[in-house]
């Protein structure tokens, strides 16, 4: 089934792939994921503007960050925070605090950079969201990963890089995304990639960074060495996170309990009748925002700080 990049009558890029369409999808939500604002995110007039006017004052008064101060941006971190400006400032403050803490991950962040990880198809987003109106991305982390040919960094630049690209999208700020981890061929040369130092980071990303509202992570394929794996990571992981990570082996049923099958692939008990997505596509569409990746990674503290 072809695959390919389009444009619609914006100039907007989208793939075409069979009857989906995967695109990045920044239009105002439907009255449905409106209301999932209400109800899940205090997302009311009269919560929303004075959170988004003390996120300004409190974003003016930390002279040496320099951020756009614009609604649209704080709105970004005020929704994972339920609009509690305080916490949302402070999870904005670790975030380019941890930017400058390890510059090797987070700067110049381009897709172009690390379009080989692409290429390798050890990641993609599926092409439609679960019933709860989250963002799903694949991660193929044992047989398809090479370290060799893409490193743990640079593997890590690219998450980075599909996560950024989904908060873009109002919807995916609200339903949150999900992930699926799919660690078929796992090795012990996988394995040696991590030390507890990098999962302390990543796991300091996800908990206290993270804008994503990170609804479930769903771990499959998992054998003896995925256990070695997790005890490199388990320290780390707090209770909120630990209730959110689901083990399926090798039992798509499991799996499907969670996540509707008309959403999986078929390797997932699901019935989309859609391959997946290439890599290099998908590289290709957020390349389409090179303008937008080089503002944000102007974004930041003072080198000096």
């Amino acid at each position: 089934m072809a695959q390919y990049m389009k444009y619609d009558d914006n100039k907007v890029p989208y793939i075409q792939l069979g009857h989906l369409v995967i695109r990045l999808e920044d239009e105002e939500p439907s009255e449905e994921v409106k209301e999932i604002a209400r109800v899940e995110l205090r997302e009311i007039p009269d919560v929303v503007q004075p959170a988004v006017e003390e996120m300004r004052q409190l974003t003016l008064a930390e002279t040496n960050l320099h951020v756009p101060v614009i609604d649209e941006f704080f709105i970004a971190f005020l929704r994972p925070c339920k609009y509690y400006p305080k916490s949302a400032f402070e999870r904005m403050k670790k975030f380019y605090k941890l930017k400058q803490k390890h510059p090797r991950l987070f700067e110049d962040l381009y897709p172009m950079s690390v379009r080989h990880a692409y290429e390798q198809d050890i990641l993609t987003l599926l092409p439609l969201r679960d019933k709860k109106g989250s963002r799903m991305l694949l991660m193929e982390v044992g047989k398809k990963w090479k370290p060799s040919k893409v490193s743990l960094d640079d593997l890590f630049r690219a998450v980075l890089i599909a996560i950024t690209s989904s908060m873009r999208e109002p919807t995916t700020q609200i339903c949150g995304g999900l992930i699926i981890f799919d660690f078929e061929g796992l090795s012990l040369n996988h394995i040696m990639q991590f030390t507890p130092s990098f999962a302390a980071m990543i796991l300091e990303w996800v908990q206290d960074v993270l804008t994503l509202r990170l609804k479930a992570v769903h771990i499959f394929n998992n054998s003896y060495i995925f256990n070695m794996l997790f005890a490199i990571f388990k320290p780390f992981i707090r209770e909120k996170l630990r209730k959110r990570i689901f083990f399926h082996g090798k039992d798509t049923k499991s799996l499907t309990k969670h996540i509707s099958p008309d959403v999986l692939p078929p390797k997932y008990g699901g019935t989309m009748d859609v391959p997946l997505l290439q890599g290099k596509l998908l590289a290709d569409l957020y390349q389409q925002y090179q303008k937008e990746f080089e503002m944000a990674n102007s974004f930041g503290y003072d080198s000096s700080i």
